[in-house]
This record gives C-alpha cells, structure tokens and sequence, in this order.
C-alpha cells in the first residue's frame, strides 16, 4: 500500500501525540482500534502515514530525528507509546517570525521555548526540503498568533505543490484570496483551527443545538478553559488571541438560532496553569428559558488531555487530504473542513456536516 507523506511545522504536543498514535495504531487491527473515527480513508489506514520532513525553531528539537524530538521539553503530553522508531527524518531549523511571543522568554526552559542558533530557513530552502522529501501534505502546527509563519508556510506549500492542513487560528482556508490561490494550484487545503474529538468547542455546540431544538431559548453562555501546556503559556499574551476568540466564538454562534449578542456569549482561552501540564480542563455554562419562561441553566466541567484528543482528527484529515490529492480537487475541502475544524470556508451543523464528509469520503461529493 502506498504511503501519505507528510511534512509539519511545529513539532509540539499535538505532533507529538498525532506522531505516537500513528505509531501505536500500526499494531492495531480494526477491531482494538480504539478511538479512531475511521480505521481507513480511501484505503489508507493509520499506519500508512509517513513524516518525511519537519521543522521547528527549538534547540532542544532542531537536528534530532522526529521520533527523539517529539519527547524533548517542552512537550508534556501523555505518552501514548514510546515504541516509535528513528525516522532518519532530522528536524530542521525553520522561521521564527512572529512564532514566539515575546513573554515566553519569562519562564523556565522546560516550560517554555529555547531558540535554536542555527540559521533560519527561508522559504526557497523550505520549498526545497518539501520537494526533495516528496511530501504530499504539510501541517502547520505553530503557535496561537502566529500570523506570519503561518502565511509563510502557506506560501511554501503553494510553491511547493503540497496539500496543506491549517491546524491553527489564523484564516488562510476560510480566507477567499487564499482559497483561490490553492484552487488555481489545484491543491487541497483543509482548515482553519482544528477541533478536538471530544473538546470544548464540540460540546458547546452539541449543547446550544440541543438547546434550540427542544424551544429552550439560550440567553447568555460562557466557556472558560485552562492548561499548563506551551500552548496555553503562549496565550497569556491576549494580543495573539484575536483569531483564536473569533475561531472559538463563531464555531459556537453558527448553530444558534440567532447569534448571542457579545454581551451575553464569552468563549476563550483563560489562564495558565503550570502543573495541568497538557491536561485541558474546560468550564461551561449556558443560561436560558423553557417553558413559560422559567429559568435553567447548565454548568458542565470537561477534563481532556488535549493534544491525543486533537491527533484523533487530525489523522483523519491528513487522509482527506490524500485522497483529495489523489482525484485531482484543489482548494478547501469544505465537508471535511466543516467537520474537522472550527472555522471553516463554510459552517453547516456537525450532523450534516459528519454526513456531508462522509460522502466525500466515499467519492459521491467532490469536496
């Protein structure tokens, strides 16, 4: 079976934990496989992913093989397996721009980032890696407000004649002039902001659809999240939250009957806390009236380890890549966009959506 070779940006926890389960998963057969949405996508299965290239601006990662540097600080995700196997696959120095934030220098090593001193890469040598390696897709997984990189590995993607996976809040799928530019190249892109499996943002809208389909008016909500992850550190700087805010707070307001004003509906990242490592714990509350107008309401708490919890999507949308690459279709994927992410090209409500993906899956949609 032929394999999906894949390059990343970012090689952090949800690498981390996508690499991993990629390995765990090629002992498994279809019926142990636990947590899979789809054991095969259009006959791939886990185990026929492949890194061929990676990049990352760490010291502690820079230069080592992929499956060494995915352990190295700071990532703090659960280990899934430690049986993962040297690639020959070394990490590479890549672009910094505006990919650390400048608060991060504040804290101790092993919680932060410890800037490589090798030469930066700039885009015709990533370009070239990206040719060289034979990668099919990238994954851009940079930190939250990375404006810059991210469009500068969007760019090497375009050049480099490669699918692209947009894990992150910053609009390059759901941005018109980017999606025509991955249309003309006849190249898929699949974005923006990756959901979780079962995260915060999945639940939210589970519960405000529920709302709306039993008459319940929902008047005010708010999701509240914490983490002791590099992610969440980077965070604490509100000025690169913007996207996020926006990416998190659509994804909510698309399956509401009538958006909340801003007032009333209140969703983002909230604080840092250092011992939670990579264990996300999520606050939800939805306030709103029933019958006669009487008053209810609904407070729900939501422990996940984060990266595992978004490597379970992310290896699937890897495969709908692949396979969009395979018949031809360029620009975004809107079914498995709306299904994978949270601010997608195009919103439609996660039942239709799942179907919608579905059917591109088994060939009778295009996208």
């Amino acid at each position: 079976m032929a394999k999906i070779r894949i390059a990343v940006a970012g090689v952090g926890n949800c690498f981390s934990s996508l690499w991993q389960g990629i390995n765990y998963y090629r002992k498994r057969s279809a019926e142990d496989a636990i947590g899979l949405m789809h054991w095969e996508i259009g006959g791939f299965r886990p185990g026929d992913i492949e890194v061929v290239a990676a990049f990352d601006v760490d010291a502690r990662k820079v230069g080592k093989d992929v499956s060494e540097a995915i352990f190295a600080p700071p990532n703090c995700t659960k280990t899934i397996t430690k049986d993962v196997p040297l690639t020959g696959v070394k990490v590479e120095m890549g672009k910094v721009l505006d990919g650390i934030s400048p608060h991060m220098k504040d804290y101790p090593e092993n919680q932060t980032f410890v800037l490589s001193d090798a030469p930066e890469k700039d885009k015709d040598e990533v370009v070239r890696i990206l040719k060289e390696s034979g990668t099919e897709v990238l994954l851009n997984y940079l930190p939250v407000g990375s404006e810059e990189a991210v469009r500068f590995y969007a760019e090497c993607a375009l050049e480099a004649g490669v699918g692209y996976i947009n894990n992150m809040p910053v609009f390059i799928a759901s941005d018109p002039e980017w999606a025509r530019r991955f249309e003309e190249k006849g190249l898929p892109i699949v974005g923006d902001d990756i959901k979780s499996q079962v995260g915060a943002t999945i639940v939210h809208r589970v519960l405000a659809n529920l709302f709306k389909k039993r008459g319940v008016k929902l008047e005010r909500t708010y999701q509240i999240n914490t983490g002791g992850n590099t992610d969440f550190l980077n965070m604490l700087n509100r000025a690169r939250l913007s996207s996020k805010k926006k990416s998190k707070t659509e994804a909510v307001q698309a399956v509401l009957a009538e958006p909340l004003p801003p007032e009333n509906i209140h969703i983002g990242p909230s604080d840092y806390v250092p011992w939670q490592k990579d264990n996300k714990i999520a606050f939800i509350r939805m306030e709103g009236k029933l019958f006669g107008d009487v008053p209810m309401n609904i407070e729900l708490r939501l422990s996940v380890e984060d990266s595992p919890n978004s490597a379970g999507v992310a290896i699937d949308s890897i495969r709908c890549c692949k396979i969009a690459l395979d018949r031809g279709v360029g620009g975004p994927l809107l079914s498995p966009s709306a299904y994978f992410m949270k601010h997608p090209p195009q919103q439609y409500p996660d039942d239709e959506a799942f179907r919608r993906t579905e059917e591109f899956i088994e060939g009778t949609r295009e996208r």
